[in-house]
């Protein structure tokens, strides 16, 4: 509001501001001695630089001030630093300030009100904020959750958040936070987030019923309050809309009136200087809705208008326009302001599993929380604080209650049924009577539902015939909450949240379709007859597929779960239904769910059609469901996905444990399948999709799957679809615009040259994708060169994989030349190509300049000491390299002995692998003097080596001198004595963690051996004894050896031919001795 606006002094007279002049009292106080002193720190927030100047001119003119005075007062840095130094020189020349006070007061009354009266203002409006929040910390200390709500930085708000409702959107998301969020602290929540970006004007946050909203309010105002958080703020002036929402139509001058009613608010208010912050919460209590297309637009701030409208124009800025807004709302509302409006989108952060097990644990004992055991998809819901602190207060109470004959809940429905009327679970002969409270708090649930109205006055209450405050002890008391305005005495009620709301108007509907003989669904008695229960149900679910944005999902679900056995026999006796008719109506229902989903099998999935299959899962007739998961489980859903499966598979992709890692989806997927789970394959963040044969137009699918703007896939794997090179060009256009995909997974295709080409020309502008495999793709040559170009300018790729590709010397080459250049690339493989020494000498060229490559695989590359002794000439000097992977190459005892000679120097490289080369005995043998003296190997591989006696003797004794090594693999001949001790000193040192032995014969004398050595051996963990004729008398010692060594967690005995007994002697040790150690016979 300008400066020289009128505001409004009563209802229907207003008053000139710049007539306004202070009450004699407040002139009396002005007037006071230390004028000057006690405003101080105003002067210095408010003086502008063009007063400042006037200030001091008037101050000379007056012989306050001396022309020295002046330039000092010039002389220094900031606006704030001079102004504290004229104070400072005032003080000493005029300490009461009364000429300095007199002159603001005559030529600049604005900014002597400012100056006087901010500080009274202020102070006055804390106190009333500080009692309010007190008052709510108090009244609801008992509900509050121990975590804090906390924001995330969101870009911002889905197309899921617009069309669904808020618990569908977590069941989708599985609870999880935003893929991009950054959190964001309330100190930083109207700050400037660059040195170049400015402070947001409008702040959205968006959080789904029960998320903590309104708390993230009240926690704000008191560290506000406390001058935690944004001190330069004159005001905060939270406002609840459900509030606003009582008026048909509003000016903002009688808005600020009614909020905000303090005496000199204006000076404030209409200063311009000052900073207001103006907190809308709640957006969707607002009884018409937002319109940001129709609303009409006007500056007057004595205009009535209907409020929604106001609000519209309060955001636009054509009213209030220097005033900070922070809108709070449910995400479906929050939508439908224009994002062009918005400065800075919120979301509130769900809670974690952590949060989740810290709220249960402060409720229930470890015990008491394993046998708690729910379906995933209420699990899921917890994430939710409002459903979480519900869910926790009825196993609570149920657990405590220690009643054997009273299984726990398992459903959602079950738990609200516990919830809302505890008492069901005692001996109580009045828990029959639920049926009146239906009829008043159920029917306001359901119509109020229909209406999408979740907050109601005291007169609303009353008219539905609900007391008001509920008596204690009533179910109105249990679900119904108290909210207080801000800023006077009104006072609302609401549902402890919109689910339990949900809940009870299901219920009201179920108990009033049993015997109506008229559509509920009007509120009026007049509408089409509809007799019976089941025409009842049946209109219930045409009426929620049909509803906008789901808002009947979680309605219909209550009302399907109501019809279960276990929600039957909690609820059926007090309802008055017998076990025949819920028989009756639990067959009803299943058969026209099911045939409901079985009906839309030929369309895309819809959230509908998950919400049907929810349905059947809440009414606990699973079987269905049960079978299309353990198809899903064994691979076996290939020429299954017709009908209604895929939409029951959608469902599992929310709830099933099997997709919580990632959702395998290999060898059952063709073109019409995956067009029908395209939608909800959105939401899966590990994708597996191998082995499907996809076609060019499968791969036009995938390509709209990967650039909607929804899309939450992390990883994706294609591998072995036969993907051509016009199959990859869908998938490199959505490359570009994908922000989510980070590993990609291309193995066993034909993408060849071309296609890599077009790949590349992607992943060149991608900068998100992290790991890409294109194992066995033929790309050659002329591929490797585009991924090296690709490696030059991109700076996200950590990862690449070429292993099988015919990549020969020359691709390889200009492979390594932008390795020299790169700086981000960990992991390279390029196994099983042509490479031969040339390409080794180059990728050694390579390490000499760069040090952040840590793994290179060069395994089967023809390999032989010339190029070995270029690798290790670089490992002398090269300080990033940690593994190395030289198998099934043609290294020598040359190669082994340079090898050696640069694990002498080396202090990087960690693991090392030369499985199947030339060694021999006197290789082995010079690595394994290496090995005494270096200490960074941490992993050693020397298997099919042509290794002797005299390398294992070498190697146990450097293993002697080494302690470093925790994996050691390789296999000699054990076949005589010395070797049997060689090993024995090797265990009994303090060596490696992992041992493979694996086809050695080592029979019953080479267990024998090592059960003696494992009994004093305490750094292995796992030790692999497959293939070597072990029979049952060298079980027996092994087993023995559990009895003495308690730090083994695995032992492979696989393949030797133990037979039962042996097997019963190793299980019998083990739960007997080493109850955590893992055997596999």
């Amino acid at each position: 509001m300008e400066r020289n606006l009128q505001i409004p002094w009563q209802e229907d007279c207003y008053m000139d501001l710049k007539s306004t002049s202070p009450k004699s009292e407040t002139r009396k106080k002005m007037e006071d001695a230390g004028w000057l002193l006690r405003h101080q720190k105003s002067l210095q927030r408010f003086v502008s630089v063009s007063l400042l100047m006037d200030m001091v001119n008037h101050m000379r003119k007056s012989e306050q001030l001396t022309a020295e005075d002046a330039s000092m007062i010039q002389g220094r840095g900031s606006l704030e630093d001079k102004v504290h130094t004229l104070v400072e020189l005032l003080r000493i020349s005029d300490p009461q300030g009364s000429t300095l006070q007199a002159y603001l007061q005559n030529s600049h009354p604005d900014e002597y009100n400012l100056v006087t009266l901010h500080d009274s203002v202020v102070q006055q409006h804390k106190a009333v904020l500080r009692k309010r929040v007190d008052t709510e910390s108090l009244t609801h200390q008992v509900t509050n959750h121990s975590h804090g709500p906390a924001l995330l930085l969101v870009e911002g708000v889905s197309d899921l958040q617009q069309r669904e409702h808020d618990l569908i959107q977590v069941s989708v998301n599985r609870g999880t936070a935003p893929l991009h969020g950054r959190p964001l602290g309330l100190d930083r929540l109207l700050a400037p987030l660059t040195r170049v970006s400015t402070a947001p004007r409008v702040t959205l946050t968006v959080g789904v019923a029960g998320s903590g909203k309104t708390r993230l309010v009240h926690q704000f105002v008191r560290l506000w309050i406390s001058g935690k958080i944004f001190p330069d703020l004159s005001l905060v002036i939270p406002v609840a809309c459900w509030e606003l929402s009582s008026f048909d139509r509003l000016s903002v001058e009688r808005m600020l009136r009614s909020i905000v009613p303090y005496e000199n608010v204006d000076v404030i208010l209409n200063g311009g200087i000052c900073k207001v912050l103006l907190i809308f919460d709640g957006l969707e209590e607002f009884r018409t809705p937002l319109d940001f297309s129709e609303a009409p637009a006007t500056p007057d701030p004595r205009r009535e208008l209907l409020v929604s409208d106001l609000i519209t124009n309060i955001v636009r800025g054509n009213l209030l326009p220097g005033v900070t807004l922070w809108l709070l709302s449910r995400p479906g509302v929050g939508s439908k302001v224009p994002a062009g409006l918005v400065d800075r989108v919120t979301e509130v952060q769900p809670f974690t599993h952590t949060h989740i097990q810290d709220y249960l644990t402060k409720s229930l004992t470890r015990s008491q929380e394993n046998s708690c055991i729910c379906q995933k998809p209420v699990l899921i819901l917890c994430s939710v604080p409002g459903i979480c602190r519900i869910v926790t207060t009825t196993l609570s109470h149920l657990v405590r209650a220690e009643l054997e004959d009273i299984p726990l809940p398992r459903t959602l429905t079950e738990i609200y049924a516990h919830y809302c009327w505890p008492h069901l679970t005692s001996a109580d002969p009045s828990s029959g009577s639920i049926r009146k409270p239906l009829a008043t708090l159920g029917r306001m649930a359901f119509y109020s539902l229909l209406r999408r109205r979740h907050t109601f006055s005291e007169a609303e209450l009353r008219t539905y015939g609900v007391d008001v405050p509920p008596p204690l002890g009533t179910l109105g008391h249990r679900v119904l909450q108290r909210e207080q305005s801000w800023s006077s005495e009104c006072v609302s009620w609401r549902f402890v949240h919109t689910s339990v709301q949900e809940f009870l108007g299901a219920l009201f509907y179920y108990t009033s379709s049993r015997r109506g003989m008229f559509d509920l669904f009007s509120e009026s008695s007049v509408s089409w007859p509809r007799i019976g229960f089941p025409s009842h149900y049946r209109a219930a679910l045409q009426k929620s597929n049909s509803a906008a944005n789901g808002n009947l999902d979680f309605f219909m679900r209550f009302l399907s779960g109501l019809l279960s056995s276990a929600v039957g026999g909690l609820l059926g006796g007090a309802l008055g239904v017998g076990r025949e008719e819920q028989v009756t109506q639990r067959t009803m229902g299943t058969t026209l769910l099911q045939n409901t989903v079985v009906g839309s099998g030929g369309e895309a999935v819809s959230m509908r059609s998950i919400a049907t299959v929810a349905c059947l899962a809440e009414l606990q007739q699973g079987e269905w469901i049960r079978s299309v998961e353990e198809d899903l489980i064994g691979c076996r859903l290939r020429g299954k996905l017709k009908g209604g499966v895929c939409a029951v598979l959608a469902y599992l992709l929310q709830v099933s444990d099997a997709c919580v890692d990632e959702t395998h989806l290999s060898n059952c997927l063709d073109s019409a399948s995956l067009k029908r789970l395209l939608p909800q394959l959105l939401y899966c963040s590990k994708l597996r999709m191998e082995n499907n044969e996809f076609k060019d137009d499968a791969m036009e699918l995938l390509g709209s799957l990967l650039s909607a703007k929804d899309c939450r896939i992390q990883s994706l794997s294609l591998a072995e679809n036969s993907i051509s090179s016009k199959g990859i060009k869908p998938l490199s256009r959505a490359l570009l615009v994908n922000r989510t995909l980070t590993v990609l997974d291309l193995h066993g295709n034909n993408i060849g040259t071309k296609g890599a080409k077009v790949l590349a020309e992607a992943l060149k502008l991608n900068q998100v994708i992290v790991s890409v495999n294109l194992q066995s793709n033929s790309i050659e040559d002329e591929g490797a060169r585009a991924l090296a170009d690709v490696l030059q300018s991109n700076r996200k790729l950590t990862s690449l994989n070429v292993q099988k590709n015919s990549i020969g010397p020359d691709g390889v080459k200009r492979i390594a030349d932008s390795l020299k250049k790169n700086q981000i690339l960990q992991d390279l493989n390029v196994s099983s190509n042509h490479l031969g020494d040339l390409g080794t000498v180059a990728l050694a060229q390579a390490l000499m300049v760069n040090h952040t490559l840590c793994t290179l695989r060069l395994q089967s590359n023809s390999v032989s000491d010339k190029g070995m002794k270029a690798l290790t000439q670089a490992l002398r000097s090269n300080k990033g390299l940690t593994s190395l992977n030289l198998r099934e190459n043609s290294i020598g005892v040359e190669g082994a002995k340079a090898i050696a000679r640069a694990l002498q120097e080396n202090n990087t490289l960690a693991e090392l692998d030369l499985t199947a080369n030339l060694l021999h005995d006197e290789g082995v043998t010079a690595i394994a003097g290496a090995v005494k003296a270096n200490r960074a190997l941490r992993s050693l591989h020397l298997q099919w080596n042509f290794m002797k006696g005299g390398a294992a003797k070498a190697l146990a004794r450097s293993l002697h001198s080494n302690t470093s090594i925790q994996l050691l693999e390789w296999v000699p001949t054990l076949q005589t004595h010395l070797h049997y001790i060689s090993l024995l000193v090797l265990l009994c040192y303090e060596s490696p963690h992992v041992l493979s032995l694996r086809g050695n014969s080592i029979g019953m004398a080479g267990a024998k051996a090592l059960s003696s050595a494992l009994k004093t051996n305490r750094s292995l963990r796992s030790l692999n004894l497959q293939e070597n004729s072990l029979g049952m008398d060298g079980a027996i010692f092994i087993a023995t050896a559990l009895r003495g060594n308690h730090q083994l967690t695995y032992i492979n005995l696989q393949g030797n031919g133990i037979g039962e007994s042996g097997a019963k002697v190793v299980s019998d040790a083990i739960r007997a001795d080493a109850s955590e150690c893992v055997v596999d016979i």
